[in-house]
């Protein structure tokens, strides 16, 4: 009996293809003549909910830092986060979806005029901001520290991982509150307590950046532990390549997935810590806004005047679900492995399964026993 052709090897792949899309196990993607960029790029577009999220994003993002302008730069919007008008219908939202309308007053105005359009907007600026801040600082805290805590091990290794241990059980919110009352003595003249006094927004995302890397460290410390181990980096070591080398081109990419991945949840965890603080009084003062602190001096009116609650409530839902989605996406983007399940599809089959066996095991044993079928068949041909 001759060996199966390779005509027949490619049958069977294809079998064993329509088998996966029939028990609802949808396939990897195609990455014959394809990049990686490219492979990612098609992953990540494929994922509906990181589609969505980002669109979400983008809107608000656009709308943030076009509305009520930035850095000094005008927007289109005819009131900013400070001015104040006469009460329009009792301050409640002149917007509406039948007929639709939006009015002067959109989103409504707190007790004094003041438009909360404007300051749901210049919040969400805040909350970007700081979202950012965060992101990059504990990115790159979190990648420095374990990689060389990973993949030097030893002295440097214990030193660094003890350095974590310590600011991991260190309160957020008691350093938040020692920072707020180091920037509120002006009078002393301190570089610190200036900046953070002109620069408050940036000096709390900076100070939460500080604090927020030590679960990127661990993370990062376990990936390269295990990719330090790894044959291309044996070969790399033989070539020559050097320390910094190996770190940079050979492990750090292999571990870009684990890091996208971390770094957004991070920055959707740094909007809502970000929300905590202000809501106490730690974080963003007045006369600047931000999402949480309009919550916290709106919160005797909940009853009286809702909507001073829902716009800054809704935005921050939307931004930290958002960025989760964007970071599913991207998990799912650079891991090659992940494959969905469609129960729809297995159903629709309508194909009997044994007991206790799943689709992905029926779908498995339909696809050996066509190419077994495959391969004796051209072996009786051949013979």
């Amino acid at each position: 009996m001759s060996q199966p052709s390779q005509q027949d090897e490619i049958v069977a792949e294809q079998a064993n293809l329509k088998g996966q899309q029939a028990a609802g196990i949808e396939p990897v993607i195609e990455a014959r003549g394809l990049s990686q960029g490219q492979i990612v790029r098609k992953r990540f577009l494929g994922h509906s909910g990181a589609i969505v999220g980002l669109v979400v994003f983008a809107i608000i993002f656009l709308m943030a830092f076009t509305s009520v302008g930035y850095a000094g730069i005008p927007g289109w919007w005819k009131y900013t986060h400070e001015a104040v008008s006469p009460l329009a219908n009792d301050g409640a939202p002149t917007a509406s979806l039948w007929p639709l309308a939006w009015g002067e007053h959109p989103f409504g105005q707190d007790r004094i005029g003041r438009d909360l359009f404007a300051m749901t907007m210049r919040g969400a600026q805040q909350s970007i901001t700081i979202m950012v801040v965060i992101g990059l600082i504990a990115g790159l805290i979190g990648v420095a520290v374990g990689a060389l805590a990973g993949y030097f091990r030893g002295w440097t290794e214990a030193i660094l991982m003890r350095l974590t241990d310590i600011i991991i059980i260190i309160p957020a919110l008691l350093l938040a509150a020692v920072m707020a009352q180091f920037a509120g003595r002006r009078d002393e003249g301190s570089w610190f307590a200036s900046f953070a006094s002109t620069n408050g927004v940036l000096a709390l995302g900076i100070f939460l950046g500080l604090i927020s890397w030590v679960g990127l460290a661990r993370l990062m410390r376990g990936e390269f532990l295990t990719l330090r181990e790894r044959e291309f980096v044996d070969a790399a070591r033989i070539s020559g390549a050097s320390n910094a080398r190996i770190i940079f081109k050979h492990i750090l990419p292999n571990a870009v997935g684990v890091l996208i991945v971390n770094v957004t949840l991070t920055m959707s965890a740094a909007i809502l810590t970000e929300t905590a603080l202000s809501y106490l009084g730690v974080g963003v003062k007045s006369p600047d806004t931000s999402l949480g602190l309009l919550i916290s001096q709106n919160q005797e009116a909940f009853t009286t005047r809702p909507w001073l609650f829902w716009f800054p409530g809704l935005f921050i839902v939307l931004i930290c679900l958002s960025i989760n989605f964007i970071g599913d996406g991207l998990r799912d983007a650079f891991d090659p492995r992940q494959k969905k399940f469609n129960p729809k599809k297995a159903r629709d089959t309508g194909s009997p399964l044994a007991p206790g066996q799943t689709p992905v095991a029926a779908q498995e044993g339909s696809a050996g026993d066509r190419a077994a079928g495959g391969g004796a068949a051209s072996g009786d041909k051949g013979a």
